[in-house]
């Protein structure tokens, strides 16, 4: 686990998006534009991974920043840059799309 960084699971993000008492995080979906297409999380900021450094003043600095990519893994890689940069709080949704997909929604597709 890397300070600063918190991971999520996909039932624990849901729960927050549904809490009326807590600010709403940022969704940061860092796929590419075809995994973004077959399945995505409503609201989510579309920036694929590779676009992340020159497109950091799309990336709200004053909402938590939830980063979400198919497993967990290039959502945890982009946290640690947006870290590095400034950005807190940051979170990584532990599991990806995928695992939302399974524990929160299933008409979500899988892939």
């Amino acid at each position: 686990m890397t300070p600063g960084i918190t991971q999520l699971s996909a039932t624990e993000l849901a729960k927050w998006m549904n809490s009326a008492q807590s600010e709403a995080p940022l969704l940061l979906d860092v796929r590419e534009p075809w995994e973004f297409e077959v399945a995505h999380i409503a609201g989510s900021l579309h920036l694929p991974m590779g676009s992340i450094p020159s497109a950091l003043e799309q990336i709200p600095t004053q909402r938590p920043v939830v980063c979400v990519c198919h497993h967990g893994i290039r959502s945890q890689q982009v946290a640690l840059f947006l870290k590095s940069r400034g950005f807190n709080p940051l979170y990584n949704l532990s599991g990806g799309i995928d695992a939302w997909s399974r524990e929160v929604d299933p008409t979500c597709p899988t892939y």
